[in-house]
């Protein structure tokens, strides 16, 4: 049986992708045998203050020798000098969704030192895995070489196919966390260009995570005037949200970044057709006959994207047509921990 140790800044039970991610190929490894511990770091990385890398140095330190260990990309930022220490005594494996640095919101210095930070902490590992082919390109800036890489993309759970709709309304759904990165102002923007048309919008994610903004964005709402028109649902469990897919006829991000897009590819195995930017790696994840991508931030290119779509039904048709076409070509969450797990075994020959 081959061991391998998670490092995990918070709980990896939190709902968000990279988390979803992290929790499924754990549940993965272990069905297949592996000997899966996982260890939650404080969360104040990337930026742990003295007391969290005190603590993240004694929770390394008590891995065995020679242990495979994989540490999530949230933790990269502030963990270079511990990685340095421990690079010849344990087999350390990065698994980057995307650069940190590339978040949305930073200004130039804290970018620069993100990028450093991350930078030395990937010079300290032997392998890393990332999420999507976009992701191992911009790992170039970082200098990790393609040899060092592998991508793993996340899976999508096998799901019906959503109800066809009768009604007028055209049924709108966003699934992201109110954070900067998602662009939900830009997708609101967006759609107080086009009050004039029938369109309900749901958005499904997390209202904490970044309070002032998500009250910002309710302000926002009530000034373009379509607080009947955009439901904030906050975070919704796996369960709730499957209805939510169900009764869905169309769905849109307006995200900045993606280092893959893991709700894009729920909409897909449901048969929804997707408008979103083509921020990312959501290019490589959503194909270009079950989608219409447009420059992120432009909110008047994502506004006449939706009013194209809203306005030819049969246009609407076609895109839903390649969505169902699509749903069987998805990678499902066996296949992502068999070649997770062999790409951790790649480690464990060198």
């Amino acid at each position: 049986m081959t061991a391998v140790d998670f490092i995990v800044p918070g709980d990896i039970e939190t709902l968000t992708g990279g988390y979803i991610y992290d929790r499924r190929v754990v549940e993965g490894l272990t069905e297949r045998g592996w000997k899966t511990t996982v260890h939650s770091l404080d969360t104040g990385f990337p930026a742990p203050g003295r007391a969290a890398l005190d603590e993240a140095r004694a929770v390394f330190a008590a891995i065995p020798s020679g242990r495979l260990v994989v540490i999530d990309g949230l933790a990269l930022g502030g963990s270079a000098a511990i990685l340095r220490s421990e690079t010849n005594r344990l087999r350390l494996c990065a698994l980057v969704h995307h650069p940190l640095a590339l978040e949305t919101g930073l200004d130039a210095a804290e970018t620069a030192a993100l990028q450093r930070a991350e930078t030395q902490s990937l010079a300290a590992v032997q392998r890393v895995i990332v999420t999507s082919p976009w992701t191992m390109r911009a790992l170039a800036d970082y200098g990790v070489s393609a040899e060092r890489i592998t991508v793993v993309k996340p899976g999508t759970d096998p799901a019906p196919p959503r109800r066809t709709s009768n009604g007028a309304t055209l049924r709108l759904l966003c699934v992201a966390a109110l954070t900067a990165r998602k662009g939900h102002a830009i997708l609101f923007d967006a759609l107080g260009r086009l009050a004039d048309r029938d369109w309900h919008l749901q958005c499904a994610g997390s209202l904490t995570r970044d309070a002032a903004l998500a009250a910002a964005l309710r302000a926002e709402i009530e000034r373009l005037g379509l607080g009947d028109r955009i439901t904030l649902l906050g975070e919704l469990a796996p369960d709730e949200l499957a209805g939510h897919y169900e009764n869905c006829d169309l769905f849109v991000l307006a995200s900045y970044l993606e280092g893959y897009g893991m709700v894009l590819g729920e909409a897909i195995a449901r048969g929804i057709p997707v408008v979103a930017t083509a921020a990312g790696a959501i290019p490589d994840t959503v194909a270009p006959a079950a989608s219409v991508l447009v420059p992120p931030g432009d909110s008047a290119a994502l506004g006449r994207a939706l009013a194209t779509v809203m306005d030819d039904r049969e246009l609407l048709s076609r895109l839903t047509e390649a969505a169902h076409a699509g749903r069987g070509t998805l990678p499902d969450w066996d296949e992502t921990s068999k070649r997770f797990g062999e790409a951790l075994g790649q480690l464990v020959q060198t």
